[in-house]
């Protein structure tokens, strides 16, 4: 049985505001939390990227859209944490996150929307049409390729560099 489906009473209580409901997923949802820490952390982050993962669990519970999706979602979280600290760990952030956390908190809506177009036209269009394509018409990888006629590797290569160069562009 499948850990939402095991839990669904307690996870459907939580979503609607129950703290109670709360307090015994997240106790519920520890050891789960800390054997993938384990795994995918350094040792010394384990302790730090489940409590992270906790409270983001916590804050973001009643967002949740789809109950089934819980597990992949709580343990992609783990994963986002894992790598985070380890980024600060070694000194190395290849995202630069804090750099983007500070550049979205100065921007309004409005002003991240013209420097997102201006970041897509300055593109080269190859880049701009896989971007288009994935993030705007919403096709998968494969719809991708066969519409591009490329691989998905191919695609995804491209989609990458795409991103990266929007990224630097967004950033510089």
């Amino acid at each position: 049985m499948a850990f939402a489906e095991q839990h669904l009473p307690l996870l459907e209580a939580a979503r609607s505001g129950d703290q109670a409901a709360l307090e015994s997923l997240l106790r519920v949802c520890q050891p789960d939390i800390r054997r993938y820490a384990q795994r995918h952390c350094m040792i010394s982050d384990v302790d730090d990227a489940v409590q992270e993962a906790l409270l983001i669990m916590s804050r973001s519970v009643g967002t949740l859209r789809a109950v089934a999706a819980f597990s992949g979602w709580l343990f992609k979280v783990v994963q986002r944490e894992c790598r985070r600290l380890g980024r600060k760990a070694l000194h190395y952030d290849p995202y630069e996150e804090e750099k983007l956390e500070n550049w979205l908190a100065v921007h309004s809506d409005h002003s991240l929307r013209l420097e997102l177009a201006a970041a897509l036209e300055a593109l080269p269009a190859h880049y701009r049409e896989v971007i288009l394509l994935r993030d705007f018409d919403e096709l998968t990888i494969g719809e991708m390729a066969e519409h591009l006629q490329l691989t998905p590797a191919a695609v995804k290569s491209r989609l990458h560099r795409a991103r990266q160069l929007t990224r630097e562009y967004l950033l510089a």
